[in-house]
């Protein structure tokens, strides 16, 4: 069986098969002591944190509780982010190396005490994580890798193969881990933040902050209603209010894709991660009585890959040769946010507001990283003393690579500034077929069309809203995605993700044909 006749014509997430709280729009204006923007996992572990401290706590989120990046993840809970400490070392120092390994251990410790503790059935469970290399040119790099371990007292080795039938050159293995349901896991913390008092809205999307002189910042809503606060925490993936920071110059967009297949065979236990190219991701969760393997990879910058729908064929075809399975029960994709030093930002939006809190540029590491920052961002809230704020705080510059990165990226930036302006495009509205999308010329002009399944067009002008790049079609999610700083808009132009705020224009009237 195909995986076209297995899968449906939008993504499917496995973990959104949970029953999930829904929660009222706000409806009138409100005053708190904290607002946070974003209920995915910072801002879900930041709320729960803070209600149990009795502060005052309203949680906003534009669209569904826990159906951004958080439901869209492989769920590794891991300090092993690839191949990173010996270049942790080399730009910030052995010290600082140590504290990005605790502080991220710090929030395995977290996942593994709340388990316990409430017992959450999240299918929480210990395992160890893998890199392998497949090139002699990687395996030297784990070998560099587990001597940065051995210097920063991580428990790991080097192996020679993996349990799988892949033709490794060495893999590096770092001892206690975990993995889990990550939606089970939050609506525990979500529940009990709710119990707390903290107040929670869904489909109410902040577009503004403003800052007033009485140190009470104020989150103005799409609707127009005014949250005041005296602390705003920003956990809304990419900060919604970019003025003072400019995040957009100094991170990247990168998506990635997963699919989760029925195993039928005995899984042999670890998270799995490939050093080199192309990025292949392995774990298994238990799934109904048996396991549901989840193989994930396939990065490239947003807006800037191949027919999206082929880099699920190629982790299918990657399971058809390593385990023998295809036809994939689900297939989704998450996009994250990478730092020019690889390091996420966390804390004050700029050195000189002490009132604005933000939580960003996780890499793909979310889930250690996500909880982590909720406990900092609680310690910024409640003005307490915490040994990570200098390593992660989003005023620092690490001038190498930093400097080279900054260059590198505006540069790419620039290239599809131009790019998009130029290109002909030689596709008509009325060529499309029923759940066809792509840039087409109308009226004279490039514009975005997309034709569902009754015959219906959308059509919008492609111009990204946050600086004037061309978007391009992504076919797997049916969307229009900004190759420049990964502003993603719906087929009918509405924002999915930031740094833009506003809708594509729609310059066609919706019509039938």
């Amino acid at each position: 069986m195909s995986s076209a006749e297995t899968t449906n014509k939008f993504p499917k997430t496995y973990w959104r098969e949970i029953e999930l709280p829904t929660f009222e729009a706000l409806k009138e204006d409100l005053s708190v002591d904290v607002a946070i923007i974003g209920a995915g996992i910072t801002g879900i572990t930041a709320a729960y944190l803070l209600s149990k401290e009795g502060v005052k706590v309203a949680l906003l989120e534009a669209g569904g509780v826990l159906n951004g990046t958080t439901g869209h993840t492989t769920a590794k809970v891991t300090a092993q982010h690839g191949i990173l400490y010996d270049e942790l070392i080399n730009h910030f120092g052995e010290e600082n190396a140590k504290l990005y390994f605790e502080s991220q251990s710090n929030a395995i410790q977290f996942v593994e005490k709340m388990v316990n503790e409430k017992g959450i059935d999240c299918d929480f469970s210990k395992q160890d994580a893998y890199i392998y290399a497949t090139t002699e040119q990687y395996k030297k790099q784990l070998e560099t890798e587990m001597s940065a371990y051995e210097r920063l007292g991580i428990d790991g080795a080097l192996k020679d193969t993996i349990p799988f039938k892949i033709q490794t050159t060495g893999a590096l293995v770092m001892r206690n881990q975990a993995q889990f349901h990550p939606l089970k896991f939050l609506k525990t913390l979500l529940d009990e933040a709710v119990s707390a008092g903290c107040q929670v809205f869904e489909n109410t999307t902040a577009v503004d902050l403003e800052e007033e002189e009485t140190s009470h910042p104020k989150v103005v809503t799409k609707e127009g209603h005014i949250v005041t606060c005296k602390k705003v925490v920003i956990a809304s993936h990419f900060p919604f209010y970019d003025k003072p920071g400019l995040y957009f110059a100094r991170m990247y967009a990168s998506r990635s894709y997963a699919i989760g297949i029925k195993l039928t065979e005995e899984y042999p236990g670890g998270m799995y991660i490939s050093a080199d190219n192309p990025p292949r991701s392995i774990r298994y969760t238990p799934f109904n009585g048996e396991n549901l393997l989840i193989i994930g990879g396939e990065n490239h910058k947003t807006g800037q890959g191949i027919d999206t729908l082929a880099h699920y064929r190629a982790l299918e075809d990657f399971a058809k040769e390593v385990f023998g399975l295809s036809g994939y029960t689900y297939r989704w994709s998450a996009q994250d946010l990478i730092t020019l030093d690889r390091v996420p930002y966390i804390g004050q939006i700029t050195e000189n507001k002490e009132n604005v809190l933000v939580a960003t540029g996780y890499k793909k590491w979310g889930m250690t990283t996500g909880i982590f920052a909720g406990h900092l961002l609680t310690d910024y809230v409640l003005e307490r003393d915490n040994p990570y704020k200098e390593l992660y705080s989003p005023s620092r510059f690490q001038a190498d690579p930093d400097l080279k990165q900054v260059v590198s990226t505006n540069a790419d930036v620039a290239k599809h500034l131009l790019k998009g302006k130029l290109e002909f495009v030689p596709k008509d509205p009325g060529d499309l077929r029923p759940g066809e999308g792509s840039a087409v010329m109308h009226k004279g002009k490039r514009a975005g069309a997309y034709k569902d399944e009754n015959g219906k067009l959308y059509i919008v002008d492609t111009t990204c809203t946050h600086i004037g790049c061309e978007t391009e079609w992504n076919h797997a999610e049916k969307s229009w995605d900004c190759p420049c700083h990964g502003s993603r808009f719906s087929y009918s132009g509405d924002v999915i993700e930031g740094p833009a705020l506003k809708p594509l224009k729609n310059v066609g009237d919706e019509y039938y044909s």
